[in-house]
C-alpha cells in the first residue's frame, strides 16, 4: 500500500509527528502550507480578530503553497493537523478540496494540547468525497501514529 502523511504544522508538534512517522510506515512526505504563512499573531485563538479565527468562523479556503505530482498513486493519505475548534484548520480542508479522493484510506491525525479529537473524522469527510475510510485519532508521538496505522 503505497502511503502519503500530508501534514499542517503551525508550531512544530505535527511536524515532529509526521516527520518522525516516515521511515517506519514508509511513507512520502508532503507539508501542507498556506501560501501566506501563520505569524504568532495570526495563531493566537484568544483574540477574536486573528486570522485564524477569521478563516475558522468566516468558512474561508486558505490557498495551499504547492502541490503534489501523481497524487493518484497513494492508496492511503495520513492527514495530520492541529487540532482547531474540534477540527482540521482551513488550510487543510482547502488542501483537500484540490485532489480526487476516491477510494483512498484517509486516517488524518492530530496533536493538540488540550482538546481530543471529537468529531474530526466526521467534519473532515466532506472534504474527501469518494474515500474508501474516513478515521481520525488524537496522537502524541510519531509511536502513537505507527501503531495505529499498522493496527499493533
Amino acid at each position: 500500500m503505497k502511503t502519503l502523511i500530508a501534514y499542517f504544522s503551525a508550531e512544530g508538534t505535527t511536524a515532529a509527528v509526521a516527520k518522525g512517522a516516515v521511515d517506519a510506515l514508509g511513507a512520502d512526505l508532503f507539508e501542507i502550507r498556506p501560501e501566506v504563512p501563520y505569524s504568532q499573531a495570526d495563531l493566537n485563538w484568544k483574540n477574536p480578530l486573528s486570522r485564524c479565527n477569521r478563516e475558522k468562523f468566516g468558512r474561508k479556503d486558505v490557498p495551499v503553497a504547492g502541490t503534489i505530482d501523481d497524487f493518484a498513486q497513494y492508496d492511503r493519505v495520513l492527514l495530520g493537523f492541529p487540532i482547531w475548534y474540534g477540527c482540521a484548520p482551513n488550510v487543510v480542508e482547502t488542501f483537500c478540496k484540490s485532489y480526487d479522493w476516491t477510494g483512498k484510506q484517509v486516517m488524518a491525525f492530530a496533536t493538540s494540547g488540550g482538546s481530543g479529537i471529537g468529531k474530526t473524522a466526521e467534519k473532515l469527510t466532506p472534504f474527501v468525497p469518494g474515500a474508501s475510510v474516513v478515521a481520525a485519532r488524537l496522537v502524541h508521538n510519531a509511536g502513537e501514529l505507527v501503531s495505529w496505522v499498522l493496527g499493533r
